[in-house]
């Protein structure tokens, strides 16, 4: 039986087009708002992607860690996560969701209880920011045998070697960190660059679904068009933080950002 992330990348390629992959942070301003965005970008996005908030998130940028910091502030448990995921998945069943963050939040709250929990709940996949390959085998491992997608990470310092064996290693989807910065810094590589080491990966293992994250935004995001998938977070993390500033319900601003950036890659 196929997943729900491979089944979401077979129907853009049918429609021969990218997919669109959007970072929130899960309770970010709150719990009820959460879902709400999540529930009103669906229309848009592909595949959703939902953080797990961590106090110090060392890839994180700016804009990331002010969202972070927000949800904490709102107290925060891992158990929310859950919650919100189950919210999202009674109106959008079939829409694949992801969660994303770093391995002490999962070390704490206990890897088999974490995996059990994903299952339950309705996740499709998990992004674990610092637990690399070879490290993150077992608990990959324990993520394939409940059909959860352990996404690997590449980066442009991974070596071809090392590069063959992640793949080989990884479940359907692998994501290729376009630049060495933070989440939300400024592209620091031009766009053709990228699809040049995109495509060195891509020619390793054709079949799997490779997405492209860091530094995208409006501007960049069409000239990065043929990857398989594009990540969005830091820039709609920073849509939520200007609406809050501006009195302004984040739910509708999110929702009109999305819309514009499905626009520029269909």
């Amino acid at each position: 039986m196929k997943n729900e992330i491979q089944l979401a990348f077979e129907n853009c390629k049918k429609e021969n087009r990218t997919a669109l992959l959007t970072y929130t942070v899960a309770s970010d301003p709150n719990k009820k708002k959460s879902v709400q965005i999540l529930n009103t970008i669906a229309k848009y996005t592909d595949i959703v992607e939902l953080g797990f908030p961590h106090s110090t998130p060392v890839g994180d940028g700016g804009q990331i860690q002010t969202s972070s910091n927000r949800s904490i502030e709102n107290g925060f448990k891992m158990r929310d996560a859950f919650q919100i995921v189950k919210n999202f998945k009674k109106t959008q069943k079939n829409k694949p969701i992801i969660l994303m963050g770093y391995y002490n939040m999962i070390y704490q709250y206990g890897e088999n209880k974490f995996v059990k929990e994903c299952k339950n709940s309705g996740v499709s996949g998990i992004i674990c920011v610092d637990l690399s390959w070879p490290e993150n085998k077992t608990f990959a491992k324990k993520c394939k045998k409940k059909s959860i997608n352990f996404i690997q990470l590449l980066s442009p310092t991974t070596t071809r070697i090392r590069m063959g064996k992640i793949i080989k290693d990884s479940h359907d989807m692998i994501y290729y960190i376009s630049m060495l910065s933070t989440t939300g810094g400024k592209l620091n590589v031009s766009p053709k660059k990228i699809l040049e080491s995109y495509n060195k990966i891509k020619k390793i293992n054709p079949k799997k679904n490779i997405v492209i994250g860091f530094g995208i935004t409006e501007k960049t995001i069409s000239s990065l068009k043929s990857a398989d998938g594009l990540v969005i977070g830091s820039a709609i993390c920073k849509e939520i933080t200007k609406s809050l500033k501006n009195r302004q319900n984040p739910v509708t601003k999110v929702d009109k950002m999305v819309k514009k950036l499905k626009s520029k890659i269909i």
